[in-house]
């Protein structure tokens, strides 16, 4: 039977089955976006990506472009007779080898092209990039600026869930086998005789059957978007101020100016990036760096999704256009040549995008064990209701107020507010009512051998006494008119950047969360407090740490029931520790 159903099901949790719902244990990044989109609705903003039409899918590099190698030694055996005397008769006069003379007038008609097709771009003779080269790379860094601000929020902040929301549209059908034939609850339903580790090794089994099902084509896309991916990281990575410090103002040309050599290793690493970079990325692609660049950046009120896909396109496609246009504006190989005088030089493709599959692989086997977890709690959780219908008999647990749920998903989000809704049921329907009647004559009339177990009765009892007041005040201070509550309300109310309210949010919710854990840990400890000093009451023995008391006889009376009552309160003491106990291993995910 599904969890949901159970919590439904029952009349003392029935308020509090959204508790649960959110422990989901998916990352946070994809819990909080990927999560919430289905793969229909991706596939709909895919389509909606593409109706809009606005990207241009010329290539970023052309190949054609790049000057083919030029080996001067055999143009130089190949040269007329005349030509290599003209050579000859110059090397007496310069020292040089006519070879090198050769490959000196190769280099300086390709230097006097690039001046003629480029022109202020680059200076063959004095060996300066101008003040056109300069601005070309700026435009190229400001294109880059868009990518890196969608990679950092992305792919940095969650590379696995990156991948995954990728492959959820470049193989569906494999994400859909993914995410349905190795969920555990669903194995489980289907194998009702399967032990928790047998739905384990069915579902890794299952999973690894899966991937050996990816097509070449799913691979070679799935690699073909990873390489973009990866291009376009270390293109928005790469040191442009760096290279732009080495241009300074020159009086001769009235620009800045910079000398070639001091910055050739720099030309050669971007001119490999630009190289590699020579498809402009996939529509998938953008979607998922769109969604999740859009779920860092929208504000807490609704946000137009269209406007700001549109908005995110408009900024692609600039960017990919700068790109273009530095690649068309500027003929890095044949100026890295004519600076390093190479005029074999070839950018070469850098590597990366290969470890697309084990990023991807590790996530779903991470998503396995998290969700394996999840349903191992479940099924604690279905045993943890038969105990609530048994202690509470049929009493409703009630959610604490102020506190995020699926019935008021604008309260605070704090964690383990379950083991505070158990005990402030547990002070409304167990001891106020029924345990304080047992306890109090031991409070003012029992007679305790060893005053340090009066000294911890005493300190439990006036615990849990208060118990109900504490968690009252406490949902007094989450409301809007408590400090707490005021406080949150007004960190998310207020302009200001993003990680800025998003760190005071969180501080809050630190705040109201540790609070919680301080009153659940006091109330575990007056519960074992409890436990052990009834139970010495109960069964202690005189040499114990926990003993009875001098006048227990006589608290019993003749009858002997206030000692049944006792030997109930003890009992009920113990069960109350179990259930908190096991409440507060679940909501901590053990």
């Amino acid at each position: 039977m599904d969890c949901a159903f159970l919590f439904l099901a029952s009349p003392l949790t029935v308020s509090y089955s959204s508790i649960y719902s959110r422990s989901m244990a998916e990352s946070e990044t994809f819990r909080r976006l990927a999560a919430e989109l289905s793969l229909e609705e991706r596939r709909e903003l895919l389509a909606r990506l593409n109706s809009y039409a606005v990207l241009s899918k010329e290539v970023l590099f052309h190949e054609e472009d790049v000057p083919p190698t030029v080996d001067s030694s055999q143009q130089y055996r190949q040269a007329p007779w005349y030509y290599k005397l003209f050579l000859f008769l110059l090397s007496l006069i310069s020292g040089k080898k006519p070879a090198e003379l050769f490959e000196e007038r190769l280099i300086a008609k390709l230097g006097a092209s690039v001046e003629t097709h480029a022109p202020g771009v680059f200076d063959y003779r004095q060996n300066l990039l101008l003040s056109g080269f300069r601005e070309e790379l700026e435009s190229l860094k400001e294109g880059a600026r868009f990518f890196y601000e969608a990679l950092d929020v992305g792919l940095n902040s969650d590379k696995g869930a990156f991948f995954a929301f990728l492959a959820s549209l470049e193989m569906d059908f494999v994400h859909r086998r993914l995410t349905v034939e190795t969920d555990p609850e669903t194995i489980s339903q289907a194998n009702s005789s399967y032990s928790t580790g047998d739905v384990r090794q069915f579902a890794q089994r299952t999973m690894e059957e899966i991937f050996q099902t990816i097509q070449e084509d799913e691979r070679r896309r799935m690699y073909r978007d990873a390489r973009s991916l990866h291009c376009l990281k270390e293109l928005s990575s790469f040191l442009y101020d760096r290279f732009l410090s080495a241009f300074t103002y020159d009086g001769a040309y009235k620009a800045p100016v910079a000398p070639a050599y001091v910055v050739l290793d720099q030309m050669k690493v971007l001119n490999d990036i630009l190289y590699s970079l020579q498809d402009p990325p996939t529509m998938p692609l953008l979607e998922t760096l769109f969604v999740f660049q859009f779920q860092e950046h929208s504000k807490e009120d609704s946000s137009d999704l269209s406007a700001e896909i549109r908005t995110l396109l408009n900024r692609a496609e600039e960017a990919l256009g700068r790109i273009r246009q530095f690649n068309k504006r500027i003929p890095l190989t044949a100026i890295i040549r004519c600076v390093s005088r190479d005029l074999g030089y070839l950018p070469r493709p850098i590597t990366g995008g290969e470890d697309w599959f084990v990023v991807y692989r590790d996530y779903w086997k991470h998503q396995l064990e998290e969700k394996f977890t999840l349903f191992v709690q479940n099924r604690r959780r279905a045993d943890l209701i038969e105990n609530f219908k048994e202690y509470f008999k049929g009493m409703i647990i009630k959610p604490l107020l102020y506190v995020s749920s699926e019935t008021n998903p604008e309260g605070i989000p704090l964690k383990n507010t379950f083991a505070l809704s158990f005990l402030q049921a547990f002070s409304q329907y167990i001891f106020l009512p029924t345990l304080n009647r047992v306890l109090k004559p031991i409070l003012i009339d029992g007679e305790f051998y060893k005053k340090e177990n009066r000294a911890e009765f005493t300190e439990a009892y006036n615990e849990l006494l208060k118990l109900g007041d504490t968690i009252a005040s406490f949902e007094q201070n989450l409301s809007p008119t408590g400090d707490l509550g005021k406080r949150y309300d007004m960190a998310k109310s207020e302009i200001t950047s993003l990680p800025l309210k998003r760190k005071k949010i969180q501080s809050i919710v630190q705040e109201a969360s540790d609070e919680v854990a301080s009153i659940v840990g006091r109330a575990s400890k007056a519960f074992r407090s409890m436990v052990a000093v009834l139970g010495g009451i109960l069964h202690g023995e005189a040499q114990g740490k926990y003993d009875s008391l001098a006048n227990l006889n006589a608290l019993s009376g003749r009858s002997g029931s206030y000692l049944n009552q006792l030997k109930d309160a003890y009992y009920r003491f113990e069960k109350a520790l179990q259930i908190l106990t096991e409440i507060q291993e679940i909501e901590a995910g053990r």
